[in-house]
């Protein structure tokens, strides 16, 4: 089993876990929240919610109630070195907190190229008409998906 929120990235120890999973994307303006089941290994954009002085635990509180996953992945910002920063250190502060709230187990996942990826992303899906300036604010949900798609396609594959 996971244990808290200590592994990093990659296997589990155990069959992944069924249900819904919510990754995390950690920002100090904004939480990028993604969906996805390691059944399909697919994740969608959930919603971006504020972190002021605190995250908005009112929305998380709500998307949890709702949507009641079984496991929470967050981004862990590496330096491109790959070692911990100001920002890994407040990330894992955040998943301690996600983990006593929820009583929910999380793991951490590198995400030091996802943000480039969900710009780029962006970028191609305003390019194609999908989405406009106005929807900037769903870049940090996209990062969230595109960690989660990540740790998905990282599973071993079960067979029935």
């Amino acid at each position: 089993r996971w244990t808290g929120c200590t592994r990093k990235a990659g296997m589990p120890d155990s069959a992944p876990p069924r249900g819904y999973v919510f990754s995390f994307d950690f920002g100090l303006r904004r939480i990028g929240i993604a969906v996805g089941q390691s059944a399909t290994r697919t994740a969608s954009v959930l919603e971006t919610v504020p972190h002021r002085a605190s995250p908005d635990w009112t929305a998380i509180d709500r998307l949890v109630s709702e949507w009641k996953p079984q496991l929470f992945v967050v981004g862990l910002p590496l330096n491109l070195e790959g070692e911990e920063t100001e920002m890994s250190r407040a990330a894992r502060k955040f998943a301690a907190e996600l983990v006593k709230r929820y009583q929910q187990e999380c793991i951490f996942v590198d995400e030091r190229l996802s943000s480039r990826a969900a710009g780029d992303r962006f970028a191609e899906l305003r390019a194609s008409g999908g989405l406009k300036r106005k929807h900037a604010s769903k870049l940090d949900a996209m990062a969230a998906q595109i960690i989660l798609e990540n740790w998905l396609q990282s599973l071993p594959v079960q067979h029935a």
